[in-house]
């Protein structure tokens, strides 16, 4: 019986000039290589949460039931600040906990 397909999509502040997309998406693929990975944005301004929270809010219901959105935007990288999970009837939300999914709700 096929396995029904992980989506997941990201969120970021990250950009391009570096390698740490690619990073991310390497981690991704060593705990499920069959994961779809899409890219929202790599562009969020810098450390700009709430841009962040109202691009997933405009984008994470165009994907099937079961998507994971990833977004790491934190202007405490570093810091103590726990992860946080959210679970949803239809979506997986991951990130920080600072408030970058509060639009989307």
């Amino acid at each position: 019986m096929p396995t029904k397909a992980t989506f997941i999509t990201l969120t970021t502040d990250f950009g391009y000039k570096d390698p740490y997309v690619g990073i991310l998406k390497g981690i991704i693929l060593n705990i499920n290589p069959n994961a779809g990975i899409i890219d929202i944005s790599h562009g969020v301004s810098p450390q700009d949460i709430m841009e962040a929270s109202l691009f997933l809010r405009s984008s994470y219901s165009y994907f099937p039931r079961g998507t994971i959105h990833v977004a790491v935007v934190d202007p405490g990288v570093g810091s103590n600040r726990r992860p946080i999970l959210i679970s949803t009837q239809y979506y997986y939300f991951v990130g920080p906990d600072n408030g970058i999914f509060s639009f989307a709700f």
